[in-house]
């Protein structure tokens, strides 16, 4: 499971470097060839998401003693894809900006107040985007603690159990010893009872025969 993990973590490096590359030329490039780029790094922007969504899963599916060093790991390719985001917007911001200044011929004050204020608005759309991010986290924590509990719980219940059962076994053999302690106390009484009968015979024929001979002389 581990092996996955590191499988799609290798894609992911290599894809974030590849990104970071073509962010890099987007202001460099003109016309067909820059759309060409923006619309490659969309696509390689997504399939990093779903790199990172696999890698989510099987983080998920590891035993929770082993989860902290994956947890921390996944934490930091996240701020990594936040900051490769945030970059793409910056270049595709001034792309638009470009576009916008050839289409009307406006290169003047408007324009860079335009662009202040969407740089404005990209700053916040980061900082809420953060939050979400370690709303997200802390989201998952709570969610990896409840499972860690549940396991505690069921583990309790397992010896709960065990114990209940070595307690009926416990009262099945106190029942047979109680029983066969009663049986032996019915036979020693029934033994004594005997022997005191035997005696009473004994004695009354003893004294039976002493009197018949004294009566005899």
């Amino acid at each position: 499971m581990s092996s996955d993990f590191e499988s799609y973590e290798q894609d992911f490096a290599v894809l974030t470097a590849e990104i970071t590359g073509r962010i890099g030329k987007v202001p460099k490039l003109v016309g067909d060839e820059k759309k060409q780029m923006v619309a490659n790094i969309e696509k390689q922007l997504e399939e990093a998401r779903e790199l990172l969504e696999q890698m989510e899963l099987e983080v998920r599916e590891i035993p929770p003693q082993s989860r902290g060093m994956y947890s921390s790991r996944m934490r930091s390719y996240k701020q990594e894809m936040g900051k490769l985001e945030a970059d793409f917007k910056r270049s595709r911001i001034a792309y638009s900006d470009e576009v916008r200044n050839e289409l009307l011929g406006d290169d003047g004050n408007s324009s860079e107040n335009q662009r202040a204020h969407l740089l404005d608005n990209t700053e916040r759309l980061e900082r809420s985007s953060r939050r979400l991010e370690a709303g997200y986290q802390i989201a998952v924590e709570t969610e990896q603690i409840g499972q860690e509990m549940l396991e505690n719980l069921s583990h309790d219940r397992e010896k709960i159990q065990r114990a209940r059962e070595r307690l009926r076994e416990t009262d099945a053999n106190l029942g047979k010893s109680s029983r066969i302690l009663t049986g032996m106390l019915r036979r020693i009484i029934q033994n004594r009872i005997l022997i005191v009968v035997l005696a009473v015979v004994i004695i009354f024929t003893t004294m039976m025969a002493i009197f018949l001979s004294v009566r005899g002389r």
